[in-house]
C-alpha cells in the first residue's frame, strides 16, 4: 500500500498542475458543455469546458508508467480500459461540442465501441489461467465456475458498469467523488483479500492496487476544479473511462458482484432510469420528478448537498463492506 499512496500523491499533483492548462486549452478551442433543456437549474452551466476527463486520464497513465513492473497484466488491461473507453467518450463529447447538440454518438455507435472493448477483455478473461470462468462470492472464499458463460457475463458487466458511471455524471463533483470512494474501497478489499497470497497473482493484485490509487489521485486533483461550482466537466471522456477502469477492477479479480454493493450509487442510478422510462411508457406518468435519481433529489435541495450525501452514503457502505473482510 506504501507505493499506492505514493502514486496517489504523484497523480494528484500532476492532475492539479496540468488542469489549469487543459481547462485554458478547452476554453480556447471553445469546447463548452451543451446543457440539456429539461435540466432547468443547470442553464447557468452552459459553456463550462467539458472533456476534463483528459486531466485524470493523463495523470493516471503517468502514474502507471512510473510504477510499471513485471507481472503487470491486471494493471495494464485496466489502464488500457481507462484509455479506450475514454476514447469512445472523447468521440461522443467531440460530436456534441462540434455540432452544438447534446446527443453525440448515436446509441448504436456508442454500444458498438463499448462492445468491441468488452469482447476483447472477455476473451482474455476466459482463456487466462488466472481467471477463466470463476466468479468469487463476496465475503467468502467460495467461487463458482460458469465456464464459457463468463464471456457474455463479462460483456454485460462492462456495459452495465460503464453506462452506470456515465449516468451518474450529472452534478458537479458527483461522479468523481463517488468513484474515488468506490475505487479506494475496492483497493482496500483487494489488499485484504491478497495479503496472504504469494507469487504472480499477488504481484498482479499489488500492481493493480498501485495503479488504482493513482487513478484516485488523478480524480481528487480533478475534483479541485470539478467541485461545485465546476470550472470543468469530465464529460463522457471521463465517465466512460472511469466506468471502464472500475469494470476491469472487478472483472480481472473475479469480484464481479462487489460492484453491486460498493457501487450501489450506480445501481440505483440505472434502476431509477429504467423504472422511470418503463412506468412512463405504461401509464404516461412519472414516479420521480426527474431521472436519473440525483436530478430527482436536486429538486428538493441544492446539488452540493446531494453530492455530499451520495459520497457519505457510498463511504459508509464501503466501510461496512471492508469490515466484513477483516
Amino acid at each position: 500500500m506504501k507505493y499506492g499512496l505514493i502514486n496517489l500523491i504523484i497523480c494528484f499533483v500532476v492532475s492539479v498542475v496540468i488542469a489549469p492548462y487543459i481547462i485554458r486549452w478547452l476554453h480556447k478551442i471553445k469546447f463548452g458543455q451543451n446543457i440539456l433543456i429539461y435540466v432547468e437549474k443547470h442553464k447557468t452551466k452552459a459553456g463550462t469546458p467539458t472533456m476534463g476527463g483528459i486531466i485524470f486520464i493523463v495523470s493516471a497513465v503517468i502514474g502507471y508508467f512510473i510504477f510499471f513492473g513485471k507481472e503487470n497484466t491486471f494493471a495494464t488491461i485496466s489502464i488500457l480500459s481507462l484509455l479506450f473507453f475514454g476514447i469512445v467518450g472523447f468521440l461522443d463529447d467531440y460530436i456534441k461540442v462540434k455540432y452544438h447538440q447534446n446527443e453525440g454518438l448515436k446509441p448504436y455507435q456508442k454500444i458498438v465501441g463499448q462492445l468491441g472493448i468488452s469482447i476483447a477483455i472477455a476473451l482474455f478473461v476466459y482463456f487466462s489461467k488466472m481467471n477463466g470462468g470463476l466468479i468469487s462470492i463476496p465475503f467468502s472464499d467460495a467461487t463458482i465456475d460458469i465456464g464459457f458463460w463468463i464471456i457474455p457475463f463479462v460483456i454485460f458487466v462492462y456495459l452495465a458498469v460503464v453506462n452506470g458511471v456515465n449516468l451518474i455524471d450529472g452534478l458537479d463533483g458527483l461522479c468523481a467523488g463517488v468513484s474515488s470512494v468506490v475505487i479506494i474501497v475496492l483497493t482496500v478489499i483487494f489488499f485484504l483479500i491478497s495479503r496472504n497470497w504469494s507469487g504472480a497473482l499477488y504481484s498482479e493484485m499489488e500492481h493493480l492496487n498501485i495503479v488504482s490509487m493513482g487513478v484516485v489521485g488523478g480524480l481528487l486533483g480533478f475534483l479541485c476544479y470539478n467541485g461545485y461550482p465546476a470550472k470543468v466537466f469530465m464529460g463522457d471522456t471521463g465517465s466512460l473511462a472511469i466506468g471502464g477502469y472500475l469494470a476491469s477492477m472487478v472483472v480481472l479479480t473475479q469480484n464481479y458482484l462487489l460492484i453491486c454493493i460498493v457501487g450501489i450509487a450506480y445501481v440505483l442510478t440505472v434502476l431509477s432510469v429504467i423504472i422511470q422510462v418503463s412506468y412512463y411508457k405504461l401509464t404516461h406518468k412519472r414516479i420521480f420528478k426527474m431521472a436519473p435519481l440525483h436530478h430527482h433529489f436536486e429538486q428538493y435541495c441544492n446539488e452540493n448537498k446531494v453530492v455530499t450525501i451520495y459520497i457519505i452514503v457510498t463511504l459508509i457502505i464501503g466501510i461496512l463492506t471492508i469490515t466484513l473482510y477483516l
